[in-house]
């Protein structure tokens, strides 16, 4: 099943259009060819992000920043509370107070 379709500007530069599949667990975007993906578990209305992911060949333009700020929001919006298994989503967190109210 499919969730919401996002598109999000990234760094002023360019649209993402981030797709949550509900039924994967993850949030994916397609950029030039290559798939980015937050992928999370989901128990007991707890979102744990577990990976996220961007090829290199595409990275440093604020992607998995994009997906990290997708999936928060769709945890709030859900009324989940998040863990976060992944560095780079642990420190994005951190850097972004606004969120912590997620924290489990």
């Amino acid at each position: 099943m499919l969730g919401a379709c996002l598109v999000v500007n990234v760094r002023g530069r360019m649209s993402l259009t981030i797709q949550h599949e509900r039924s994967a667990h993850r949030f994916v975007a397609q950029v030039d060819g290559a798939p980015c993906v937050l992928d999370y578990s989901l128990a007991a209305g707890v979102m744990t992000i577990t990976h996220t992911g961007v090829p290199p060949e595409v990275r440093g333009r604020g992607i998995a920043s994009a997906l990290v700020q997708a999936a928060l929001d769709a945890a709030r919006a859900e009324g989940w509370q998040v863990v976060s298994a992944c560095s780079y989503a642990s420190v994005w967190m951190a850097r972004h107070p606004s969120y912590r109210d997620l924290l489990a």
